[in-house]
């Protein structure tokens, strides 16, 4: 199949924008890539389609994400930290049934993709939502899915009791980290090689130093990556100091640092922090929405980047966002340090577009098959329609794509070769049918916790 006639904003080491662009896409790889008129000729009886006023730009990878909150957008808003994870979220999350974090899963990768995500690295499902329906989710859909189990055998969270998690969350070491195994062996590299099994580790204060090495000697050895919350709040800090440690030096002492680990937030780092990050080539997730709604902080991404700390972007989980869309996670974090920091050059937008994309791609290990348009790659790549009066005009099209697109201007995406959104609707999955199962299992999952009257509106309802 040909693609011409488009705006290809590439990503490629050049960073080269292409105008009035082809992409020759065969079996599931890019072959080439060039001026249309120049592909046309090349391959003049290709069956192609016509992108005139499109940007394309390489599928983007949202590095952090929580697929069985998706049931959960809007039943926690405005609350502060500890009544919001204790005494909503784990509370809902330890009423959810395998069939819920299934539903939930679909309806997530279904919200992923109509946003131009082809990638997505999920934190830490738990065994209670069913890992299998996950899976099964991101085997229909088309899309890659980066997928941690989670691995944990501590109920509480920091060193305070009083954040205790909910008893059907709870996972000793067997159920976690030899369920992760199982999962692992059960999934990992199925769906022409879409699905990869991670280890989604609790934040330190969650499991024991004698699991996070146990877990750590296997990543190394299986070669399977982790990823985990870390230093996202200032009583994850107070715990470090506790045990006489900052966050990297803690997470070095058990195992944890290195290429194969994504941590996420990282918003409580001091300069020896970010100086480990950038000798060990430890990943980075930046969660600008999160952080900001939740209070949690501000992360010192100039400074990691200035480091050479490889940085992502992730919209986390729904009641921490309340969308999954990583467009406008993009104009938040070209935009919010500019003002923490005092300076508009701060993190501009062909920085942000890395980060969605090529520092993804690195994250999760798949930069040389995915995160740039380039001869050999995978064809994983987005389509935005600018044909309407708020992306008009545009100059440069990386600003367009990262101060003005939102989902909803997302009309085509392209993962592994295959059309899994045409028309900005996705094809490989029901959408009717899905969200009427959101929202019905939704409501479920809020009844069965007993939360309806917390939920509800705030103002009076007629």
């Amino acid at each position: 199949m040909l693609y011409v006639h488009a705006t290809i904003i590439t990503v490629n080491g050049a960073r080269d924008i292409i105008l009035d662009g082809a992409i020759l896409v065969q079996g599931n790889r890019i072959a080439a890539i060039d001026k249309t008129n120049v592909l046309l000729s090349e391959c003049p009886y290709e069956p192609r389609v016509d992108l005139t006023d499109r940007i394309v730009i390489p599928g983007l990878i949202n590095a952090h994400m929580h697929c069985a909150q998706t049931l959960l957008r809007g039943t926690a808003d405005d609350l502060e930290l500890v009544q919001w994870l204790c005494e909503r979220i784990w509370v809902l999350q330890g009423n959810f049934t395998p069939e819920d974090g299934e539903t939930a899963a679909r309806g997530s990768i279904v919200e992923l993709l109509r946003g131009g995500v082809t990638c997505f690295l999920e934190s830490m499902f738990s065994d209670r939502y069913g890992f299998d329906g996950l899976c099964r989710a991101v085997e229909q859909s088309g899309m890659r899915g980066c997928l941690g189990k989670i691995v944990m055998d501590i109920g509480t969270y920091a060193q305070d009791p009083k954040w205790a998690m909910h008893p059907g969350l709870i996972e000793d070491r067997e159920t976690s980290l030899g369920g992760a195994l199982q999962m692992w062996e059960k999934w990992d590299g199925k769906a022409n090689g879409r699905i990869k099994v991670w280890f989604g580790a609790r934040t330190p204060g969650g499991v024991s130093d004698a699991l996070y090495k146990e877990m750590s000697e296997i990543s190394r050895q299986k070669g399977i990556p982790i990823t985990m919350h870390c230093a996202e709040v200032p009583a994850d800090r107070e715990f470090f100091a506790s045990r006489s440690h900052n966050p990297t030096s803690y997470c070095s002492s058990v195992g944890l640092l290195g290429p194969h680990t994504v941590l996420v937030h990282m918003v409580h780092l001091d300069d020896d922090d970010v100086a480990s990050l950038e000798k060990t080539g430890t990943h980075v997730v930046h969660c600008p929405s999160s952080n900001s709604k939740l209070a949690s902080g501000f992360c010192r991404v100039p400074a990691l980047l200035e480091a050479g700390v490889n940085v992502a972007l992730g919209t986390d989980g729904a009641p921490c966002n309340n969308t999954s869309d990583l467009l406008q996670e993009m104009k938040l974090a070209g935009i919010i340090h500019k003002v923490r920091t005092m300076d508009p050059t701060a993190v501009p937008a062909e920085t942000v577009l890395e980060m969605a994309t090529i520092n993804g791609a690195r994250a999760v290990g798949l930069d040389k098959e995915i995160g740039s348009l380039e001869v050999g790659k995978k064809a994983d790549f987005v389509a935005i329609d600018t044909r309407k009066v708020h992306l008009q005009p545009w100059f440069n099209p990386v600003s367009a794509v990262v101060y003005t697109a939102t989902a909803q201007d997302v009309e085509l995406v392209v993962v592994d070769g295959v059309e899994v959104v045409k028309n900005g609707k996705v094809v490989t999955m029901n959408e009717a049918e899905i969200w009427k199962e959101v929202a019905q299992k939704a409501k479920e999952v809020v009844r069965r916790a007993g939360l309806d009257e917390k939920v509800k509106a705030k103002w009076n309802v007629k």
